[in-house]
């Protein structure tokens, strides 16, 4: 039995408290308090449902020198994760029942945030043949996608999100057209030119994201099962106007937006700093204005991470030869808590939503809301000041854009069906 005393309550319905909040057989048993071996002091704390993150890289199998299960689920409970998706663009990809397997009984056996793997949409992500998308449901896949690559043939896409749909599983696309994107390492535009580095224009999500969305047309017309298309990492104005333009037409389409599309934009280039370099870049202030914007309106449904880590000396190339990708399981709630809520008002119940019920809905899963009864799958925050030291990264990625950033709101205790994976209280 855990009790947690004082402790104020949020989750997507709202706030409450201060409460108890009595534990034990993996659930919640009382907000009423009551006997319990272990008492933690939850003043001045909240008590949220466990977050999901719907879209994060852990390297394994084939690059565990960057992160695997271990680091990578560890990095997660630290950062207030008890379930989190794996993107399948390992080293083979994750495209067979028995790798997702395999993943699903490895992470189980390591008992930190529980995994839930995606599978590639196509046979070795090439774009051409796909999976067999029933047997990796079954084998515990939850989402399709050959995220790391665009999904180039359109007809492929269709006969995915149509094979997909009956099994009620989503298929997540990485919207850049290659064509546009080229070779581009920063947002294409005036600061792009003056810095003399290779564009990445907005057009090309823009565009990809126009012409996926009627591809999901097709199929919805094609189906008697209700196919689903979810966006990842969106990033631009543009491109969050078609998916809110989709969604009041009806469209069955989801998205998301990352912690660093949301604190960053390209300025952070002008140091020619490869820590910087993601994909899709980072845009222009008002691509990150109108993401703030589709939070609060609901045309983004979920913060995902897209916890990208790679070796220092990779990050450490110049910008033109460096990998994309920037770590962020462990600081994506303190670093929204801190400069979207604190510095912007921005409803903290929102912000939880987003990392909790918004994601669940994009899997399908119901909500997880704090009651008698609930699983008790929880993450304590803490809103006490410190400043982002990636040296205390559990991630393999010690490195981080937010270095130094003082930020409140951290995960200190966080509960996987009421056993404690992570504990940081004073």
């Amino acid at each position: 039995m855990i009790l947690i005393r004082n402790v104020r309550l949020v989750d997507a319905m709202g706030e409450r408290g201060p409460l108890d909040v009595l534990i034990g057989e993996g659930r919640i048993l009382s907000l009423e308090g009551g006997e319990a071996k272990q008492v933690v002091d939850g003043t001045g704390c909240f008590l949220a449902p466990g977050f999901l993150d719907l879209h994060a890289h852990l390297r394994e199998p084939g690059e565990e020198v960057k992160e695997d299960l271990f680091s990578g689920l560890l990095a997660a409970v630290r950062g207030g994760y008890t379930d989190l998706v794996s993107m399948p663009n390992t080293k083979p990809p994750v495209d067979t029942p028995e790798a997702v397997r395999a993943l699903k009984e490895k992470a189980k056996a390591l008992g930190l945030a529980r995994l839930h793997p995606a599978a590639a949409l196509t046979e070795k992500q090439e774009g051409k043949t796909l999976t067999p998308a029933g047997l990796l449901q079954e084998a515990g896949a939850v989402l399709l996608t050959d995220d790391g690559r665009t999904n180039e043939d359109a007809g492929v896409l269709a006969a995915g999100l149509l094979m997909a749909a009956p099994l009620g599983l989503p298929v997540a696309v990485h919207a850049e057209d290659a064509g546009l994107r080229r070779n581009g390492v920063m947002n294409d535009g005036p600061l792009a030119d003056l810095l003399g580095l290779p564009g990445n224009p907005t057009e090309a999500e823009a565009a990809r994201i126009a012409r996926d969305l009627e591809v999901l047309r097709y199929a919805l017309r094609r189906s008697p099962a209700t196919p689903r298309l979810h966006v990842q990492h969106l990033s631009t104005k543009r491109g969050l106007e078609l998916v809110r333009e989709a969604k009041r037409a009806g469209l069955p389409v989801t998205a998301e937006a990352t912690p660093h599309h949301l604190t960053l934009t390209e300025e952070a280039l002008r140091t020619f700093d490869p820590l910087f370099k993601v994909a899709p870049p980072l845009r222009g202030e008002e691509d990150r204005e109108a993401l703030l914007e589709g939070l609060l309106d609901g045309t983004l449904d979920a913060i995902a991470t897209d916890h990208a880590p790679h070796t220092l000396a990779e990050k450490e190339m110049d910008l033109l030869r460096a990998p994309f990708g920037i770590p962020s399981l462990e600081v994506a709630f303190p670093l929204l808590y801190t400069e979207l809520h604190l510095k912007r008002g921005f409803p903290l119940r929102r912000l939880v939503e987003l990392f909790t019920d918004g994601p669940r809905r994009v899997l399908g899963l119901p909500p997880l809301h704090l009651e008698e009864g609930t699983e008790a799958s929880l993450v304590l925050l803490d809103p006490k000041e410190r400043p982002v030291d990636p040296q205390g990264f559990a991630s393999k990625a010690r490195f981080s854009p937010w270095t130094g950033w003082r930020l409140g709101g951290w995960p200190v205790l966080t509960l996987v069906e009421g056993r404690i994976v992570h504990e940081a209280l004073e």
